[in-house]
């Protein structure tokens, strides 16, 4: 790949694979595809949720709620997920199969227990930046290609939001894990479309 792209591998961790606290269903099957795409590609950069225990998105932390309810927050709507990749945690590591030796940078999200945190650009009370645009602009890098879990959470709001901040953006949909609730998957392809961001398929990088 050429030295203008980077390849961002979201989330590609113990808690959102098979055993996890969060596991996305078969989520483990993509990590060998992904290994060979970062083989390809100069610049690779890894994001791991990184979540205090006392995290706002977490059910445990707020009395009479089920996984996967909402609340009202500052900034909007929070789904309450069950406890997951708690800083420190083996939850947190990132899968052992996964391929970390030549990442340049390691983006540990979610951080700040009053703001969760799905996109690897912006936090998601919108306002709240990683840096990641940043560090991308000064070295030169215009073009990005993610994968990862989950392709309609994470993975699309990464997506969405380096095509709103002038990236050219690609999301390998076979080298990236749904949950897909409820249409979750249609509705994020969609929404990514139309925001620019590209679909495409590992074998036209491999």
């Amino acid at each position: 790949m050429q030295k203008n792209s980077a390849l961002i591998v979201v989330d590609v961790q113990n808690g959102f694979t098979s055993g996890g606290n969060l596991a996305v269903a078969n989520a483990e099957q993509i990590i060998p595809l992904i290994n060979q795409l970062i083989e390809k590609f100069d610049n690779v950069i890894l994001t791991q949720d990184w979540h205090p225990q006392n995290h706002i998105s977490f059910v445990e932390n707020h009395i009479n709620k089920q996984a996967y309810d909402t609340i009202q927050v500052d900034y909007g709507t929070q789904v309450l997920w069950p406890s997951h990749c708690v800083q420190g945690t083996q939850d947190a590591d990132f899968h052992p199969d996964l391929n970390t030796k030549t990442a340049q940078l390691i983006l540990r999200k979610g951080m700040n227990a009053q703001i969760d945190s799905y996109s690897a650009f912006i936090e998601a009370d919108r306002k709240t930046i990683t840096g990641l645009a940043g560090y991308l602009k000064e070295r030169k890098i215009d073009t990005v290609y993610i994968v990862g879990i989950a392709t309609d959470f994470c993975v699309a709001w990464s997506a969405m939001d380096a095509a709103k901040l002038g990236f050219e953006t690609y999301v390998i949909s076979d080298a990236s894990k749904a949950i897909d609730v409820q249409g979750s998957l249609q509705h994020a392809w969609q929404e990514m479309l139309a925001q620019g961001v590209k679909r495409t398929i590992s074998k036209h990088i491999l």
